[in-house]
């Protein structure tokens, strides 16, 4: 006979107490965690629970307490990354206190706003109201029916609701100062919402800048706050002739990138991209976008704080708190177009008397926040950057690097991050196996495996970064190289001097000598590892891809007559598209510095080229010795033949 399901009685709170022997006020003062019970009764009672398999109801404990522990979340978009970080950082610190976490999208919809906040409210212990978009009369009237209460991204007067803002005004200068620096003077601001206090900020920073810059133009293109209306924004960007973008946010900005992807317009090279926030996303965009770096799961954290301090003493003063942005500059900024850069109109300066000898003093270091960059003194015109890499992702071996580096004319001549190969940076010392360890980033070869992907990724950290006070032309920098574990495995010198060779061309020299300072060194590649012709590791130099690139070297004309040789100097020949002007010729030279080496070149693939340390036997420097490397690169705007690249060339040994 089958066995009948019958629903055993469930024990009570009333059970618990005659098997313990108190009253049920005293098992509830138990449950509930107070100091007041005598330990020997509770722990009578604690073991009647146990005894009778009791699980308190949480609504009866909620109604003795008069609480629910649950806090509401009002939210203007849950699709939103930024709200969804907020979110997990006011749930993580609610958790700790016993607290749970509902959450409401008012589908950014300021008419439903208050609405949905009330009812939220309604149903649990507090309220945090993100980024609102209601108006400031409503807002003003809402917070006296909800409290307590807590509001991120938006500043309130409220005696009793702690709010909590980042200050986007300032973040906004930030975006604005870097963009300006690369030389840009006509920027679109894609706006956000117009009801978004955080808008309004922005649009606070862009008049600051614009007094800080009276050249500067700014034109503001009513968007929106999502991946849509950053694609649907694309024809109105380039119809405004805007060299750089500030997009409100970074989902704006990924929808525009992907636009002006679909439209053939590169990126920064045509136009540069810069968004808010820094979403988990931003670093692996293509390109990595440049964004204000914002602690939006601490904003989470801090918030419940600020609340919670209210729910348990209602007397708690509430508190305003502001956090600052930080700027993460990466590959979707660039320089601006240099025809752009020259339309600007000034009033012609009065002709000054006729000098004899004036010498042009050439270009010049200057120490700038967060890396280096090499200007050339008669117009200041930025020629190259130096950055120290240590916002790199693990992945790609952090390291100094130099990017942009372009020409007299302003055509950029190195590329960072590029689709093809992300862990290529500008100008670099790149290895890809020292003692095991890589600093060329991505994937390790493996002998009978292929390239694999491996955790042994080191670290080149500078450490004395100097212009020389007698020669500002000369950059020095020592660069300690950690293994993968952070232990010191070498130490590097390096050297970076550039000077003019004429009104279309100057020169970039990169000496580096790598001592041996903490053990002996064994240098291979892939080439020595069973990959043949894969013998790249030294200084590179990853050029950019352009319409058309013809490679010469000592024995003439071609990819293959370069690869492998040990020519003193290899040159690009590139065709770069311009969308203002027509195209533009560029020859990049490079020459050795040190004893010859075969040279690793790629034109076909990718335009990228280096002497080698290890072409195909591996290179094993004893403990102490030193190795040196090198080239000497000359940056022409204009197309050079064999026999002028060749002349060229000699020059620069």
């Amino acid at each position: 006979m089958p066995e009948l399901n019958v629903r055993r009685p469930s024990v009570t709170i009333a059970d618990v107490a005659t098997a313990a022997g108190v009253s049920r006020a005293t098992v509830s003062r138990v449950m509930n965690g107070r100091s007041t019970v005598d330990p020997a009764i509770a722990a009578r009672v604690q073991e009647a629970a146990i005894d009778l398999n009791y699980r308190p109801s949480n609504v009866a404990r909620s109604l003795s307490l008069g609480r629910t522990e649950t806090v509401a979340l009002v939210v203007p978009d849950l699709g939103n990354p930024v709200f969804q970080q907020i979110l997990r950082g006011v749930t993580s610190a609610a958790a700790e206190d016993g607290y749970r976490v509902l959450v409401a999208d008012a589908a950014e919809d300021p008419s439903e706003e208050a609405a949905i906040a009330r009812e939220a409210r309604m149903r649990c212990d507090a309220l945090i109201l993100v980024a609102p978009r209601m108006p400031g009369a409503a807002l003003d009237a809402l917070l006296p029916l909800v409290t307590p209460a807590a509001v991120i991204n938006r500043a309130v007067e409220h005696p009793a609701t702690p709010s909590l803002v980042i200050d986007y005004e300032d973040a906004t200068v930030q975006v604005v100062e870097h963009l300006v620096g690369l030389g840009h003077r006509r920027l679109a601001y894609l706006a956000g919402p117009r009801a978004a206090a955080t808008d309004v900020a922005r649009r606070a920073g862009l008049a600051t800048a614009r007094e800080r810059h009276p050249d500067l133009e700014i034109v503001e293109l009513p968007v929106g706050a999502d991946l849509a209306s950053g694609h649907a924004a694309a024809g109105e960007v380039l119809a405004s002739r805007a060299t750089a973008v500030v997009a409100y946010n970074d989902l704006v900005a990924f929808g525009l990138l992907a636009a002006l992807n679909e439209a053939g317009v590169a990126v920064p090279g045509d136009i540069s991209v810069a968004g808010y926030d820094d979403i988990d996303l931003a670093r692996y965009a293509t390109p990595g976008l440049t964004t204000v770096s914002v602690p939006q799961a601490e904003l989470g954290r801090q918030a419940w704080r600020e609340l919670h301090a209210v729910i348990d003493d209602d007397a708690h003063a509430a508190t305003s708190t502001r956090f600052t942005a930080r700027l993460e500059a990466r590959s979707s900024t660039g320089p601006a177009p240099r025809a752009l850069q020259r339309a600007v109109v000034t009033e012609p300066a009065p002709a000054a008397a006729p000098e004899a000898d004036v010498v042009d003093p050439g270009p010049a270091w200057s120490v700038e926040p967060r890396e280096i960059v090499l200007r050339h003194t008669r117009d200041r015109v930025p020629l190259a950057r130096y950055v120290d890499g240590e916002r790199l992702p693990a992945i790609h071996s952090p390291r100094p690097y130099l990017h942009p580096v372009h020409s007299l004319a302003g055509v950029p001549l190195t590329e960072s991050e590029p689709v093809d190969h992300r862990h290529h940076y500008g100008v670099s010392v790149a290895v890809p196996d020292v003692n095991g360890t890589s600093f060329w980033g991505g994937r390790t070869f493996m002998a009978d495996v292929g390239p694999t992907l491996l955790p042994n990724h080191g670290r080149q950290v500078s450490t004395r970064a100097e212009v020389d006070p007698l020669a500002p032309h000369v950059l020095h920098d020592t660069v300690r190289w950690d293994d993968e574990h952070g232990q010191p495995l070498l130490e590097e010198q390096r050297r970076l001097g550039a000077r003019l060779l004429g009104d279309d061309t100057w020169a970039l020299e990169w000496r580096t000598t790598l001592h041996a300072s903490h053990g002996p060194l064994e240098i291979r590649s892939p080439a020595t590892n069973g990959r043949p012709g894969a013998g790249y590791g030294g200084v590179f130099w990853r050029a950019p891809i352009s319409q058309g690139t013809v490679v010469l070297s000592e024995s003439g004309e071609g990819e293959k007559r370069a690869h492998g040789s040990t020519s003193p100097w290899v040159a690009y020949v590139q065709q770069h598209h311009d969308p203002y002007e027509q195209d533009r010729p560029t020859t990049l030279l490079l020459a050795q510095t040190s004893p010859p080496r075969h040279w690793f070149l790629r034109a076909a693939e990718y335009p990228g080229a280096g002497p080698a340390l290890a072409w195909d036997t591996p290179l094993v420097v004893p403990a102490g010795g030193t190795v040196e490397t090198g080239v000497v690169a000359a940056l022409v705007d204009r197309a050079l033949d064999h026999s002028e690249a060749a002349a060229l060339a000699a020059t620069l040994r």
